[in-house]
């Protein structure tokens, strides 16, 4: 059965004072898939600086190698474990779902570990980067036939807890992306993770 996606912007919130963004309204309209991802920079959040990867010119973390940061003295942890494409094949093709041709789908698993304080988990700060600039963004719609456990679309973390699962993505099948992204304006720089050559 199909589910289409709220509609909301939500970047990690990890204080009780910052609130998610978005419409609750569930939308009927899905548009093609993204190529760019648009993030905005939040100029009150506190940023540690294990928050940086790029500005001290690391190269992307392998698949498995978790990245830590701490906002607003609440501490998450997220990493990601596996890249798949076209290895599962849905009832609902991308290209069907689309309007595309020569689209699949692709998961990206992700953990998310919750050490202290406040926090809450979406999809919507991933995005799948390709080496001439192009980034993709999870799908917006979700079927009972993709690869399970599915990582939450919004979820709140409690201390001590995990979330974990996959995350659907529709891609170019005869491309692969260089790295898996975590968005989330409470970073200054992307966190990266390279996805192994086919």
């Amino acid at each position: 059965m199909r589910t289409t996606t709220i509609t909301f912007t939500v970047a990690l919130l990890l204080a009780a004072a910052t609130a998610c963004s978005g419409s609750g309204d569930a939308e009927k309209h899905v548009a093609k898939p993204s190529t760019t991802a648009t993030t905005k920079t939040s100029k009150t959040s506190k940023e540690s600086t294990a928050a940086e990867p790029s500005a001290r010119g690391e190269a992307p973390r392998a698949l498995g190698k978790p990245f830590s940061f701490t906002t607003d003295g609440a501490t998450m942890v997220m990493t990601v474990l596996s890249y798949e494409q076209g290895r599962f094949h849905p009832r609902q093709s991308a290209d069907k779902e689309f309007g595309t041709t020569g689209y699949t789908w692709a998961a990206v698993e992700i953990k998310a570990c919750l050490k202290n304080g406040v926090g809450a988990v979406t999809r919507y700060p991933w995005a799948l980067a390709y080496a001439d600039g192009a980034r993709i963004k999870p799908s917006g719609v979700t079927y009972g036939d993709f690869p399970k456990p599915e990582y939450p679309y919004a979820a709140t973390v409690k201390p001590g807890t995990c979330v974990r699962g996959k995350t659907v993505f529709a891609v170019p099948a005869k491309q692969r992306p260089e790295r898996v992204l975590y968005t989330s304006t409470t970073l200054r720089t992307p966190a990266e993770w390279a996805v192994p050559k086919a």
